[in-house]
């Protein structure tokens, strides 16, 4: 049984990776800014569950090493939630700056969103989705803490400006909910969505076995 990864995620693929499964990747080359430009105002966890979708949608056709796809192909997609406003990816030092002035010592939640299809045999047989949200309080961390972090590059293109499973983690003072959630890929909700398919979460196993 393979995975397909509808992403170019580190963070999903190590996490993945951890869990026992090797995907085979795709970038899906999805424009998250226009498509949410066009589905108009959506609650956050509307929003992430979208942008899921069209990213495991966009690889369907496609071949990996001139094979068609045969398996699951999962899309995510997580967003931050401050105050109301939903953010994705700061970009720029600047945005970024601006995130982390607004966010430190208080608390967000963290929506991922899961979007897998049931493409074995090499033709679409179904899909299911789901989201995993948590919330995440931040430490106050000091102006110099936020000018070496946005130096570091790493902020600026996860959602949030932030990560827990590397730079950022030590200025991550609590989690409440599923921790994959706040990396962008929840392997619990992945084995309930396989279980829709009547799939077991270890038929996925493919590393270290």
């Amino acid at each position: 049984m393979r995975l397909y990864l509808a992403s170019t995620s580190p963070a999903r693929l190590a996490t993945l990776r951890a869990a026992g499964v090797e995907p085979l990747l795709i970038d899906p080359a999805v424009d998250e800014e226009m498509a949410v430009a066009i589905a108009g105002s959506l609650a956050p966890t509307d929003h992430v569950q979208l942008l899921a979708q069209l990213k495991a949608e966009a690889v369907v056709g496609r071949t990996v090493d001139g094979a068609p796809i045969d398996g699951f192909i999962l899309g995510g997609d997580s967003a931050f939630e401050l105050d109301g406003v939903v953010y994705g990816k700061p970009h720029t030092p600047e945005v970024a700056r601006e995130r982390w002035l607004a966010q430190r010592g208080r608390e967000g939640q963290l929506h991922s969103g899961h979007w897998l299809i049931d493409h074995r045999g090499g033709a679409f047989r179904g899909a299911v989705g789901g989201v995993s949200s948590s919330f995440v309080r931040f430490a106050d961390v000091t102006d110099a803490e936020i000018d070496a972090y946005v130096a570091t590059g790493e902020p600026l293109e996860v959602a949030g400006a932030f990560t827990i499973d590397s730079l950022g983690a030590a200025f991550i003072s609590e989690v409440r909910g599923d921790p994959h959630a706040v990396v962008g890929l929840s392997v619990a909700l992945l084995r309930t969505l396989l279980l829709e398919f009547d799939v077991s979460w270890h038929s996925l196993w493919n590393r270290g076995l």
